[in-house]
């Protein structure tokens, strides 16, 4: 393929590693794995990360332990300390990888988690980085003050206005603050300190914050809502999106599109923002292995007990005592306000859905534990080192994706292959870098000024 061909033929694909919250997905029940929360799984994923050049480690959040019927789900993954907490302790271990945090803005309050975020900032010297999520179910937020719970066209709203009063908080100070000179009347230039006062419909707040800036200027802004509104959000507000859309390139392409459109109308340029999907990669050294291989992870993922879980939803009733292995159930779905599992919403259609699974597993010979898996979501990349290398190059040059972030299906080892076999792949071709060349999370994704140091930025949301 010729430069003409591609629109992008000098994209750099751009890693990080996503250290997943209350899941099913990370295998817990083989030798293979290592210990979930033991301080030294973290540090292992995160120095293999830096290793593999990756631009950042991302944590991910878990408020609540999933529940059955309001007993504690037991088959998943859980009990990962506060995520800025372990990230402070990894920036002492590690020199450039970026450090990224799931923090919720529908269950904290700006003023405190502006200046945590800004504390994990200065320590590690500009990798930091916030993955801005929101919740509206008052399943979350029952162990919350307000109750938790906002209607979903609000969570946003308080979102943005919450996005609003931090990066006021981190902009409080001037580059300069600081007096340089111990003969200085003061510790600070006159009123390079801007109090901060923000009355919006959310938050009244008034402070002056305490924290100066970090090499980066603000931590970096990650969101990763697919709804409208979410994309939205992320145009107005972003500097990298997650995404479900990194599998199929069609519809990576669609999104990366539609992503780049909604830039556009916020008045930003079309390449402010990455565009980092969320993937599973399993490699062989041969297609038939990597294959063989993506059937063990799949089955380790869906063990027998979460397969009637997860079927029990669609089912809403209480499969446990049967054979995961055998055929689906004879029964029709119960039809609930809620199903009592997760704090999930009831599926709209339960008896359409079985019908699909009925026929499915019928013509294809399926157990019910089988159909799970198969129409189950479909993620993530299989192949071998130099198939997947051209493959990912090809979303990259095409403009689909700026690079992937990576979910091990195995802790403290999962990255191994990636950084070992897949890695070299791609800096032979000159898809990836062969060392850091900046210090700061922003260097390494290549980012722009934070919005609001910039002549011209999106409105600020309104109070």
């Amino acid at each position: 393929m010729s430069r003409a061909d591609v629109p992008y033929p000098d994209a750099q694909l751009h890693f990080g590693v996503f250290f997943q919250g209350v899941n099913h997905w990370t295998i817990w029940s083989d030798p293979a794995s290592g210990s979930q929360i033991d301080p030294a799984s973290f540090r292992r994923v995160a120095q293999t990360a830096e290793r593999g050049l990756f631009d950042a480690f991302f944590l991910g959040e878990g408020l609540r332990l999933r529940e059955v019927d309001g007993l504690i789900h037991d088959l998943d993954v859980a009990g990962r300390p506060d995520a800025i907490t372990q990230l402070a302790a990894l920036a002492a271990v590690t020199s450039k990888i970026g450090l990224v945090s799931t923090s919720n803005t529908t269950f904290n309050e700006p003023a405190d988690l502006a200046r945590r975020l800004s504390g994990l900032d200065l320590l590690s010297e500009g990798r930091a980085g916030w993955n801005v999520v929101t919740t509206d179910n008052a399943w979350t937020g029952a162990n919350f003050r307000r109750g938790g719970y906002l209607d979903h066209t609000d969570r946003y709203r308080r979102a943005e206005q919450f996005l609003t009063v931090a990066r006021a908080i981190w902009d409080g100070w001037a580059d300069d603050a600081i007096a340089r000179s111990a003969d200085a009347p003061a510790w600070s230039e006159p009123e390079s300190v801007v109090r901060v006062r923000e009355h919006t419909a959310q938050f009244d707040v008034d402070l002056a914050p305490t924290l100066p800036r970090s090499a980066q200027g603000h931590p970096v802004i990650f969101q990763a809502g697919d709804s409208a509104e979410g994309r939205d959000f992320a145009a107005r507000n972003a500097e990298v999106i997650f995404s479900a859309h990194g599998t199929e390139f069609d519809d990576a392409l669609a999104f990366a599109d539609d992503i780049r459109n909604r830039l556009r109308a916020a008045g930003r340029p079309a390449d402010d923002l990455r565009i980092l999907p969320g993937t599973e990669i399993i490699i062989g050294a041969t297609e038939e292995e990597a294959r063989e291989k993506a059937r063990w992870v799949r089955f380790a993922q869906v063990t027998p007990a979460t397969a009637l879980n997860l079927a029990g939803l669609v089912w809403n009733r209480d499969l446990s005592d049967r054979d995961a292995d055998g055929p689906l159930p004879a029964e029709d779905p119960v039809v609930a306000e809620n199903s009592g599992a997760f704090g999930a919403r009831r599926i709209a259609d339960p008896h359409a859905v079985v019908a699909e699974w009925r026929a499915k597993a019928e013509a294809n010979n399926w157990s019910l534990r089988e159909t799970v898996i198969a129409l189950g979501p479909q993620r993530g990349h299989v192949g071998t080192p130099a198939g997947l290398a051209e493959k990912f190059i090809r979303f990259a040059q095409h403009g689909a994706v700026d690079g992937f972030n990576i979910t091990p299906y195995l802790i403290p080892d999962g990255l191994d292959d990636i950084v070992d076999l897949l890695v070299p792949e791609l800096q032979e071709r000159g898809a990836y870098r062969t060392h850091y060349t900046g210090n700061t999370l922003r260097e390494h994704l290549n980012l722009r000024t934070p919005l609001t140091h910039r002549d011209t930025h999106p409105q600020r949301a309104a109070g």
